[in-house]
């Protein structure tokens, strides 16, 4: 299934992958006159920007918020004011490690944004002109990169979908990885390719979250008090617990109480591989310890993110293999923040563009 052949200054590039280092790295590309083809094995874009429906509204169980400090990235969200609002999180540090909460404000801490209505929303509206392009496959999971069979000089994808069908993807000047770090070293090591990016993707440390999503319909602002805290979101020190955040008080959500809860890395590390109901409970009676919340959720639900918080970022905001046409992006190069995607994929596009 190759892609329409590239005018002359055009270049066929694949993007793999549809967070938002991915979705800025391929709007970036097309904007230059680009051919993209973005492929991502989940059925919606976003990653870590995900957020999650249910009957009582939306949980951000990835990134639950982002700042605004590199003045690209304000510029791009000014373009776009109704997608992204600030959030007043009246955000604590639950300072007491025992679940006794003490409270103290979070000092200096800067403006804390989100997306309307769920953190995917960026990067939806990011994509919207990439799927009115018919630029991205959604359920595909790239298995294997490879040279084209009929042009040594371009490259083909192997790659996974729905009820297991396998397609072919050729012609592609330009193959950019944008994955958690894991992801993409075990690409590039399946396909026998570019074995330097690989070694210097060995030194970034990425640790796993397990997220806890709580609602408590019992509770339904303004009409009704919250439940337990006053504050809306807290850094914690229980050490099972490192963030909770109350999601109804985000700007265009549901007023339903609603808790979106994030485990420690040490924690999550820890139980990677526990069941999830196992999981679940612990995370509860803890989030009952530091909250003084005893009601019972009408919604409880677990999710594991194998590569959630970078621990170690490599320090650059993107790698490339000039000679090959391989280049990989990612915020854990630089970091664990959306911002730091954005700068990533951007900063490999801009590259890629100037040659």
């Amino acid at each position: 299934m190759p892609p329409r052949s590239p005018g002359p200054s055009q270049q066929s590039i694949a993007v793999i992958g549809a967070g938002i280092a991915g979705l800025a790295c391929a709007r970036t590309l097309a904007q230059a006159g680009h051919r993209v083809t973005v492929f991502e094995k989940s059925d919606s874009v976003g990653g870590r920007t995900a957020s999650r429906d249910t009957p009582f509204g939306t949980f951000d169980h990835g990134a639950q918020y982002f700042t605004v400090r590199d003045p690209r990235f304000a510029k791009v969200l000014a373009l776009s004011p109704a997608v992204c609002r600030p959030w007043s999180a009246n955000a604590v540090r639950v300072l007491d490690p025992h679940g006794r909460v003490a409270e103290a404000a979070l000092p200096g801490h800067e403006s804390h944004w989100v997306g309307v209505a769920g953190m995917d929303a960026l990067a939806r509206h990011w994509a919207q002109p990439l799927f009115a392009g018919g630029s991205i496959e959604l359920q595909t999971r790239v298995t294997r990169i490879e040279r084209d069979t009929l042009d040594a000089s371009r490259w083909q994808l192997q790659t996974s979908g729905a009820q297991d069908s396998v397609h072919v993807f050729s012609g592609y000047h330009q193959v950019l990885l944008a994955l958690p770090c894991a992801p993409a070293r075990a690409l590039l090591t399946a396909s026998s390719q570019s074995p330097g990016l690989s070694q210097q993707m060995e030194a970034v440390e990425v640790a796993p979250c397990w997220t806890l999503m709580l609602a408590f319909p019992q509770a339904v602002q303004p009409t009704l008090a919250h439940l337990g805290p006053q504050w809306n979101a807290a850094l914690s020190t229980h050490h099972r617990i490192a963030w909770l955040a109350r999601e109804s008080s985000k700007p265009g959500r549901s007023p339903v109480e609603r808790w979106t809860v994030q485990a420690s890395a040490a924690w999550s590390l820890e139980h990677l591989e526990d069941d999830g109901p196992r999981v679940q409970a612990k995370l509860q009676k803890a989030f009952s310890e530091v909250t003084g919340i005893r009601a019972e959720p009408a919604h409880a639900e677990v999710f594991r993110w194998r590569d959630a918080k970078t621990v170690k970022p490599l320090g650059v905001s993107h790698l490339r293999d000039t000679r090959n046409g391989l280049g990989v992006c990612g915020d854990w190069l630089l970091g664990h923040r959306v911002e730091n995607a954005f700068v990533s994929g951007l900063e490999l596009a801009l590259e890629v563009a100037r040659r």
